[in-house]
């Protein structure tokens, strides 16, 4: 029987791979198997890109051919040593294909594909216009708009005995400090084939230890664990060019052990601020891996910050790209993150204002950082990112950017229009809905009622705290968010719950401490995903979280999170057993992978990680909150705009006069958050694998 379908890819041990020539022999896989043709280089079938796909075939048997449409593909496949074909499929049409593999007494098995441009997009809609190239910085040819297209290039380095990445200009010599690289117990000479390209309008890199061979989907690379790391790097940027930075592909962590490693330009939030859009260009530039180098066993997401917030993004909206994921200083994402950073810069100019007078720790507890520092760095390196006149960065012409009197329809260099395909575009502003909200929230109610502040400092606070306009601007009046503006937010998975992919990723969520130096990427953030996870799925079994200090003595996290999590994913990799996705998750976790910490002396602890709760690891590195906690939000701290309910005075912890009562109803003539009640527009998550711009 014939069947037309969609699959998920496949991944396999590339180590049991070897070439073998001429005509398609008998399968030597067992006779009882039926016919089966799946897509291997895309997660699914429908969003292959550039017109080839890496195919294979079981249950073949003798007599195979495989065509697509009417032409024959036959010649491009190759016999395996478990029985199976594989072949990379070349000449796909935009749009959609049928790839059919037919066999003598095992009838015909089909799966239709549909293929999409190599520029993209693929489904996060339309591309940003214009779009500045910056190939050049990569040593790529120049390029022009829109697609920022230039050819492929392929270059050499070797890891030196003094631990350093230098050119080598002919891959077949071997200089005398050339280091040796250990693979699966193997030891290699440390040479690494970097290449770099331009795919879905970004420029990618891969990196990957040379064997002598050009890298072949059909043949055993000797030098690589057919393993793959895919690295993201950090901040929230407006767009509109293609990034002079990825996430970095010349790691020694990875590739002195024979891990592959892919990012590209796309995948630093600091280039390009949308999930969305960077797991197009992830899904993109892997599925040209696996067509250069073969199956992937495994695909592990590495990076920090807004590395990290990719890592939770893509896993939750766009599962199978990454197989389990490590976020570092983690935060969830960045639309529940942006709240805070709005209000410090509002709580910074306050303080620095009509406020001034307040004491160090007064600011923190309002602030809810354990520094007022966290808060200023807030404001100093991210709140600008939310104003359309101060977040373009250098690679916008200034001619080209928005300003209100002189050039209304220009770029507007918001954060926001990365998303303007999910969110849509007011028609009265001309900018990107918005989700940006501080209705009813009453700022310094945790210090309020702990006695850190008076009652009048707290009614003239929320009097002063002041909003932002549509530009991005602070102004005196507080923001009111567009209702569909949020909607679409939870929806999409923008704001993510743990309810799509994540319930199903390992996740091993890595810290170094920066609480009590000032710094952003504070702890509670971990907590705060793990608590989206409990609140889908009932516990967050999935989820390890590992904290360290700036100093480990000779300890090494980041090479026990990797190890860690290889050994997890092989072993749901090695599990044929029945049960969900989840369940395999859940029950291949080793038993030493947990939550733990590391002394400042390198010791590790291993202790459930608790927010705020007891034990060594809170006691070294203790958790604190951000503004929203501050006022009254929960750990979720996932509400962007809140509900509403009356003033009650006799709820307060303190008695105001009754002009101060007065003054309160005066800001809050609505009411006041509250943070017990679901946000408004604050829906599920409506499924993975969304399309935007149809």
């Amino acid at each position: 029987m014939r069947r037309v379908r969609t699959v998920a890819a496949t991944v396999g041990c590339l180590t049991a791979i070897v070439l073998f020539g001429g005509s398609i022999p008998a399968a030597m896989a067992d006779d009882r198997r039926g016919l089966d043709i799946e897509v291997v280089s895309s997660p699914r079938a429908d969003v292959v890109t550039g017109g080839q796909a890496l195919v294979r075939v079981t249950g073949a048997g003798t007599g195979v051919t495989v065509s697509v449409g009417r032409r024959d593909v036959t010649g491009a496949f190759t016999a395996m040593p478990d029985g199976s074909l594989l072949g990379v499929v070349d000449g796909l049409p935009n749009g959609s294909s049928t790839i059919t593999a037919r066999a003598r007494h095992r009838g015909a098995d089909s799966v239709r594909v549909v293929n999409h441009p190599i520029t993209g997009p693929v489904f996060s809609g339309p591309q940003q216009l214009p779009f500045f190239c910056e190939t050049q910085v990569f040593g790529l040819a120049p390029a022009t708009q829109p697609h920022c297209a230039a050819p492929s290039v392929v270059g050499y380095v070797y890891r030196t005995t003094a631990g350093q990445f230098a050119p080598l200009a002919d891959p077949a010599s071997r200089p005398a400090d050339l280091a040796q690289a250990t693979v699966d117990g193997r030891s290699v000479p440390y040479i690494v084939r970097v290449e770099r390209g331009t795919i879905d309008r970004a420029v990618y890199e891969i990196a990957a230890l040379y064997d002598g061979q050009a890298p072949s989907p059909v043949r055993a690379a000797g030098s690589w664990n057919g393993r793959l790391v895919y690295t993201f790097g950090g901040g929230c940027n407006v767009g509109y060019h293609q990034g002079a930075s990825t996430g970095g592909v010349l790691s020694d962590l990875f590739l002195g052990s024979g891990y592959a490693v892919a990012s590209s330009t796309l995948n630093v939030l600091d280039n390009n601020c949308s999930t969305i859009i960077s797991a197009e260009a992830a899904m993109m530039v892997k599925e040209h891996f696996i067509e250069t180098y073969g199956p992937v066993r495994h695909t592990i997401g590495w990076g920090g910050s807004g590395g990290a917030i990719q890592q939770y993004g893509i896993a939750e909206n766009y599962p199978g790209i990454l197989d389990g994921i490590i976020p570092q200083v983690s935060f969830p994402d960045a639309t529940t993150v942006s709240p805070t950073v709005g209000d410090c810069r509002l709580l910074n100019r306050y303080f620095s204002g009509v406020g001034a007078g307040y004491t160090p720790a007064q600011q923190a507890a309002i602030s809810g950082f354990r520094t007022w520092g966290s808060c200023v760095n807030w404001d100093l390196a991210f709140a600008s990112r939310g104003n359309a006149l101060e977040a373009c960065p250098p690679a916008i012409p200034v001619a080209e950017r928005y300003n209100p009197d002189t050039n209304p329809g220009g770029i507007k260099c918001t954060s926001a229009e990365q998303m303007v395909n999910v969110l849509g575009r007011d028609p009265s502003t001309g900018f990107a809905r918005s989700w940006v909200d501080n209705i009813g929230v009453q700022y310094g109610l945790a210090a309020l009622a702990a006695g850190q502040i008076t009652p009048a400092q707290f009614v003239h606070l929320n009097e002063n705290v002041g909003g932002y306009d549509y530009v991005g601007r602070v102004v005196a009046t507080r923001t009111e968010a567009d209702t569909l503006a949020l909607i679409r937010t939870y929806r999409s998975g923008l704001a993510i719950a743990g309810s799509g992919g994540l319930a199903s990723t390992p996740i091993i969520d890595l810290r170094n401490y920066t609480d009590a130096v000032n710094d952003i990427h504070t702890r509670f953030w971990s907590f705060t995903a793990r608590q989206r996870l409990i609140d889908a799925n009932g516990s967050a079994g999935n989820q390890v979280i590992l904290t360290a200090g700036l100093t480990t003595g000779t300890a090494n996290p980041n090479a026990y999170a990797l190890s860690a999590m290889d050994r997890w994913l092989t072993a749901i990799g090695a599990d044929t057993g029945r049960g969900s996705e989840r369940s395999k998750v859940l029950r291949n976790r080793p038993a030493d992978v947990a939550d733990a910490c590391w002394t400042p002396t390198g010791q590790l602890v291993v202790e459930p990680a608790t927010w705020q709760g007891a034990g060594t690891c809170n006691t070294l590195y203790p958790s604190f909150g951000d503004t929203r906690i501050a006022a009254g939000a929960t750990l979720r701290d996932n509400v962007l705009k809140c509900r509403l309910q009356p003033l009650n005075f006799a709820g307060y912890p303190v008695t105001f006069t009754a002009e101060e009562q007065a003054r309160l109803r005066a800001v809050f003539p609505s009411g006041v958050c509250d943070y017990e009640r679901r946000g408004v527009g604050q829906f599920p998550l409506a499924g993975v694998w969304q399309r935007y711009g149809r």
